[in-house]
């Protein structure tokens, strides 16, 4: 039973620590490519080399950005690459924490969510309430706990369906960069 002042307040979104700095990285070391590709050659080069160079970092950006978790009082978000689910907490069976934060959903199926915590994190700790350090990933498996069985114990709210979706904007992008990709083949035919 969790009690009601211990709970976070407001939503919270979990992602993959490194992500963001993994996406910096990369974007100077496209742009100073085809930075090169303008010094050394052209425009029209860059504009040939630029949509491979956005398929990387489109990927990048897909796989250690977009991918998280999302919790509320009222249920999760997760997104998986281009594949989202949300539901409210009375559609979880049960919450795990494997590799990554795990969900089982009244629908039978498992949830694992890539971009959120997971036992694969860094070591970090994090003081507990009373002092003691506890890792960063089961601290977290403790806060979407108590936001989960919080919710379920509430008469109303926190019902909402599992609904999947893609993610139109990133599919979008995709496919006006693998046009670029085909544009930039036939051309240099």
């Amino acid at each position: 039973m969790s009690s009601p002042e211990l709970l976070p307040v407001g939503a919270r979104t979990y992602r993959a620590t490194t992500g963001i700095a993994v996406l910096v990285v990369c974007a100077v070391l496209s742009v100073f490519l085809l930075g090169d590709a303008v010094v050394r050659g052209s425009w029209g080069l860059m504009l040939l080399y630029a949509p491979w160079v956005l398929l990387v970092l489109w990927l990048i950006y897909e796989i250690s950005v977009v991918s998280m978790v999302r919790v509320d009082e009222e249920g999760a978000v997760v997104q998986n690459v281009l594949r989202r689910t949300s539901f409210g907490w009375r559609r979880v069976t049960a919450l795990d924490l494997r590799w990554q934060l795990d969900f089982a959903l009244e629908d039978g199926r498992r949830l694992s969510c890539w971009g959120g915590p997971g036992r694969i994190q860094s070591p970090r700790m994090s003081r507990g309430g009373d002092g003691v350090k506890v890792p960063e990933s089961l601290r977290t498996l403790t806060e979407v706990s108590a936001r989960w069985e919080h919710a379920v114990e509430q008469p109303t709210g926190a019902d909402a369906p599992i609904r999947r979706s893609w993610d139109w904007p990133a599919l979008a992008a995709l496919v006006v960069i693998v046009v670029w990709a085909v544009i930039a083949i036939a051309v240099t035919r």
